[in-house]
């Protein structure tokens, strides 16, 4: 009987080679989409869900009250980690790590940038970054030894065994490699190629130990009976007591399943900003392949007719209603398994794409089970999705009325193939609108004004001998004419790391705390180099007014909070020093391109690690940049140049968006497809069922643009209908998408008007075919079995 059944399908589908291919070509491409976005989803749930001691993994967040608003943030002071091991009997180990950033590190000639942390003993034994080498209880135990990665160890030391080896880091100190670590997965927070021991920070005196400096992370592990909430109520009040209440964050452990989808907060609370990504991808996918099955639904239905006497004879000669079920269900779960093997090839063929553009390195695990068994899950249900209308439909065919040539009223089983293709069309074109939409706002915020002008501006971070021979080198820029301006400041103008709430000014509201942006200029030129526009006052001039290191800039926004009628010359105390107010600069992008742009102070004290210089607009980009890698070897020679260009920088911030702009092309173009083979199969269904009505009126006169006309209003209506539903949907999704931003678009009417008439074309083109077909059919054949 199996057999049987099986090779019935065969026949039925070779029979019907077109509505076959249109079913696996339709199935694939939504299959191909599924598996794609599920290889994305699992690969953002599984951000550092592989450490074994995950469960009790948690990383230290600060908490306070600033405006009226609730603010939390992962940076803690330094001594934080050691006191909570050593107050907290359920705290087992801490570590402190500082961010990553890149050292020079040596080995004989060889010299490369290595991206390197410094973090506590503790950190190797928390979590689960197997050493290949070494022992993970005492590899960061000295004052000077070094673990790297593979990756690094192959720069430094290519196939050498790296055990033991003395480098040279920064050309200040030697290090000893104690151990080698297996290269870093790409879900996990984590970026480091190289572990640097605290125990060096102390012993350069670079462990800052004031508590109201949040420069680190701070992780810990709990014991496994401890209860998370127990334990932060009691280290909530840490800070508050070591600065002896000189500060007053709050502190609390958040659990390591949750720093990458739900790590950042909104007024204290947690905010599923990543998250929400997740879960619209997983929508995407699930709606893409709800089109493909519509469409297997509508192409299987449309060749009812043929199908119904063969019903009708199975019937009569004893086929029970069920076994029917089975064979059609069986033959769905057929072609959905060969459309699953085209899909498994399409998406092998566009994983390379979607990992550039993602910028990772997702696989397709053939080699775990648990991707099996959801590739079985995902046959099972496309397949009896995409089936069930059809086989519960023709199973239902009365053998009488189907032998005798009438099937079940036509105009049911076509009411329900309309309301089909119209969800479709409403799926399609809310994508469309949605497509057009995050691209708009992507635009906007690239093309917003940034405050400054970043044209030919380039920065270099502080190695080696910069800072000692800043001077000199600032000279030699402007002397020879490669620059036109230079400045040095504590960070790049693209990079914002440093805020306090600690000013202070006359007319300040008691207790207010109102965080601040800060940057440091101590050269002056912060105007001329920046290209920022001043307001009112001067810019920053070390040169003609030594004073000007007690001196600051504050930015428009700043201004209105101070409150002065005429800020220059005022002044603010920032902890214990005051700076005079020299001028007043309009506001400038610092930190994200997404959030208001805070108040923020220029200070003129000499704490810096970064030359700003915009090269000279005379020389081509490649003759200065020659020019001024010359210069900085001359005063540098132990270090390679390195330039950054401001421009470049800027557009990273979008990095994360990129994506999301180009997946939402890709899922409204597959959309469209799935939607146009959709109308195929139902332009076939009424070309076929109207094929007589369409001889007599050629019989009796008609024009064949008045056929095609009266074929292709049907089709019209219901791409009309979906647009109607699809407008409010998308608007007030795309509402809510863009009320998170607090720089948005407004969606403008041509929005909708050109997402619908685009479905419009594609819905007409699409039925062309068969509408021109039927018109042009001779007459005499259409009424030749009368």
């Amino acid at each position: 009987m199996v057999r049987n059944y099986l090779l019935v399908s065969f026949r039925t589908l070779w029979r019907n080679r077109t509505q076959s291919f249109i079913n696996i070509i339709g199935l694939a491409l939504g299959m191909a989409c599924a598996l794609l976005i599920g290889i994305n989803i699992a690969d953002e749930l599984g951000y550092d869900r592989f450490h074994a001691k995950g469960s009790q993994l948690y990383k230290a967040y600060n908490r306070n009250t600033f405006e009226g608003s609730v603010h939390c943030w992962p940076t803690t002071p330094s001594p934080l980690a050691p006191a909570l091991k050593a107050e907290f009997p359920e705290i087992v180990e801490s570590a402190r790590m500082l961010w990553k950033q890149p050292y020079l590190t040596s080995y004989g000639t060889t010299r490369v940038n290595i991206d390197g942390s410094f973090t506590d003993p503790g950190f190797l034994t928390m979590f689960s970054f197997p050493l290949l080498q070494g022992n993970p209880k005492t590899a960061l135990n000295g004052t000077n030894s070094v673990v790297l990665t593979q990756v690094a160890a192959k720069k430094l030391f290519g196939e050498t065994d790296p055990m033991g080896k003395v480098v040279r880091i920064d050309n200040k100190d030697n290090f000893v490699v104690s151990g080698v670590l297996k290269d870093l997965p790409k879900n996990t927070e984590f970026e480091f190629e190289m572990l640097l021991p605290w125990a060096y920070q102390t012993k350069t005196g670079d462990d800052y130990g004031y508590w109201g400096n949040n420069y680190v992370r701070t992780f810990v592990e709990l014991a496994p009976t401890a209860k998370v909430e127990a334990v932060n109520a009691k280290v909530r009040d840490i800070t508050r007591r070591h600065s002896k209440g000189t500060e007053d964050n709050e502190v609390f452990l958040y659990p390591s399943p949750r720093w990458h989808l739900y790590g950042w907060f909104q007024n204290g609370v947690e905010s599923a900003s990543a998250m929400v990504y997740v879960r619209m991808a997983g929508y995407i996918a699930g709606f893409i392949l709800l089109l493909a099955c519509i469409n297997f639904m509508n192409l299987s239905t449309a060749r009812s007719e043929k199908r119904g006497r063969e019903v009708g004879i199975r019937k009569v000669v004893g086929a029970s209603r069920w076994s029917l079920v089975g064979q059609f269900l069986g033959e769905s779960l057929l072609l959905t398994v060969v459309s699953f093997m085209l899909a498994l090839l399409l998406a092998q063929l566009a994983l390379p794409a979607l990992n550039t553009l993602l910028e990772k390195q997702l696989v397709i695990p053939y080699t775990t089970m648990r991707f099996w068994g959801a590739c079985l899950a995902l046959i099972l249900v496309t397949g009896t999705l995409a089936g069930s209308y059809p086989a519960f439909f023709l199973s239902a065919l009365e053998p009488i009325r189907v032998l005798k040539g009438r099937l079940l009223a036509i105009r049911g089983r076509l009411a329900t193939r309309q309301v089909l293709v119209v969800f479709q069309f409403l799926i399609t074109v809310a994508l469309l609108i949605s497509t057009l939409v995050v691209k708009r706002q992507l635009a906007h915020t690239q093309q917003r004004d940034m405050g400054y002008n970043r044209a030919n501006l380039v920065f270099s971070r502080f190695t080696g001998d910069i800072d000692k021979n800043y001077t000199l080198i600032r000279n030699e820029l402007l002397n020879q004419r490669v620059a036109t301006a230079v400045c040095k400041t504590n960070n790049a103008i693209t990079e914002s790391y440093s805020n306090t709430w600690g000013l202070d000014w006359k007319g300040k509201p008691p207790g207010s705390k109102i965080t601040f942006d800060q940057l440091t200029c101590g050269s002056g030129d912060f105007v001329k180099t920046m290209g920022v526009k001043l307001i009112t006052g001067r810019d920053l001039d070390h040169l003609t007014y030594p004073t000007d290191t007690s001196a600051c800039l504050i930015n428009a926004t700043a201004a209105n909070v101070l409150g002065f009628k005429d800020p220059v010359g005022q002044v603010i105390k920032n902890e214990g020093t005051d700076f005079r107010i020299v001028g007043v600069f309009a506001d400038f992008i610092w930190g994200s391109p997404f959030d208001k742009v805070p108040p923020m102070f220029v200070k003129g004290s000499n704490w810096s690690g970064t030359i700003n210089y915009r090269l000279n607009p005379a020389l081509p980009t490649e003759t200065a940049l020659k020019k001024a890698a010359q210069i900085f070897t001359r005063y540098n020679p132990a270090f390679p140049f390195e330039a950054n260009f401001v421009d470049q920088e800027y557009q990273r911030k979008f990095d994360q968006l990129r994506p999301i702009g180009a997946m939402a092309d890709a899922f409204a173009v597959i959309a469209v497809i799935i939607a146009c083979l959709g109308l195929f199969g139902l332009a076939t269904f009424i070309a076929e069922q109207r094929t007589k009505e369409i001889g007599i009126r050629k019989t009796l006169g008609a024009s064949v643009p008045s056929v095609v006309t009266l074929l292709s209003k049907d089709f019209l209506k219901l791409v009309v209908v979906a647009i109607l539903l699809a407008v409010p949907l998308a608007w007030w999704g795309m509402e809510q998408w863009l009320s998170t931003y607090n720089y948005r678009v407004t969606i403008d009417g041509w929005i909708f008007v050109g997402a619908g008439l685009l479905a419009i074309v594609v819905a007409l083109l699409t039925v062309a075919y068969h509408s021109i077909r039927a018109a042009l059919t001779d007459p005499v054949d259409a009424l030749r079995g009368e």
